[in-house]
């Protein structure tokens, strides 16, 4: 076989490229510390604007999954509080972190949403650990099995509640009004009309175990725990229904930087049950079409201005004028 046998050309250079895309997995593994480390946005729920925009979540872009402690994910009533230490911290456009997550902690499609809020538990009661099923705290309380109690066994009934970022504490249910004096402001983008606010209003919410409250940022105030926690609000569904607060194992990761447009190519090559590019904004059609011309013209580009450039060069001159006396002679 020799030198310039094609078959070994292409295997090299099959082999080049393997390497190099395993080289881009791995860095991208070692700054985010998951895996996979990118994932597509599928929906338009998380956008800003209807075109599109660089710096907020939209269809066909590629997001890299931070693996962050769930205990550290910062939420819109955190941020948006003047007393708090991560006051004023925004991602992707708006205040809090931005959360991808597995619906009920099931196998699926995740959700990549913002975490408006936390509920924790404040006051706390043993179960009857020897009840059935659903009957554990009839003397008051919600069952939270994820919680360990004073006994160290898991499970304990959660009888108030209480919501950082907020003057919510020590309380059976939960209301929090996002108006801008309770705490901070999220505006739900749409007309205040029949007693509708124009702001988020969680009112009487029962949370069925402590966790985070999800939110599009383009739900227009639907949040993702359902009508139990927003008048309205439809929800997010898995097999076992509608979504719960989301707990800490339940979360793959936060969400980081953004590569524009990419995952629309894998989207493209959606199979069945994927939405495909319904919701991917025009201006990224464009935008990719664009990218993907400029990668396959610039290296003719690159060679023609490179070899412009040696032309010019005093040492190409000289060895063109030696070349010349040599076919003189």
């Amino acid at each position: 076989m020799s030198d310039s046998d094609p078959f070994k050309t292409l295997v090299l250079e099959i082999c080049l490229a393997v390497g190099m895309i395993a080289s881009l997995i791995g860095a991208l593994y070692i700054h985010t510390g998951s895996m996979p480390p990118l994932v597509v946005v599928e929906s338009s729920s998380m956008i800003h604007e209807k075109e599109g925009e660089v710096g907020s979540i939209d269809a066909g872009d590629l997001v890299l999954v931070h693996d962050h402690p769930a205990d550290t994910v910062v939420t819109f009533a955190e941020a948006t509080d003047s007393s708090h230490p991560s006051f004023g911290y925004q991602q992707h456009g708006m205040e809090g972190d931005v959360i991808i997550y597995e619906k009920n902690g099931e196998i699926g499609t995740p959700i990549i949403h913002r975490a408006i809020m936390r509920v924790v538990a404040h006051d706390t009661a043993l179960p009857d650990r020897n009840a059935t099923a659903g009957n554990e705290c009839l003397g008051g309380g919600t069952f939270d099995d994820m919680l360990p109690g004073a006994d160290g066994e898991m499970g304990v009934c959660v009888l108030t509640w209480s919501v950082p970022g907020t003057n919510v504490t020590d309380v059976a249910n939960v209301t929090v009004a996002f108006d801008g004096i309770q705490t901070g402001y999220y505006d739900c983008k749409r007309p205040a009309h029949n007693n509708v606010e124009s702001y988020l209003v969680v009112w009487e919410w029962e949370p069925r175990h402590q966790g985070m409250l999800t939110l599009g940022d383009n739900n227009k105030c639907s949040v993702d725990q359902g009508a139990g926690a927003t008048n309205g609000s439809a929800g997010v569904h898995s097999a076992s229904g509608v979504v719960g607060p989301i707990r800490n194992n339940w979360v793959i990761g936060v969400a980081g930087g953004e590569i524009p447009w990419l995952g629309t190519v894998k989207l493209m090559t959606g199979g069945p049950g994927s939405p495909g590019t319904t919701f991917v904004p025009s201006s990224s059609f464009l935008a990719l079409f664009t990218l993907i011309a400029v990668v396959l013209i610039s290296p003719f580009i690159s060679e023609a201005v490179f070899k412009r450039w040696l032309a010019g060069g005093p040492e190409f001159q000289t060895s063109k004028k030696t070349l010349a006396d040599v076919e003189e002679e």
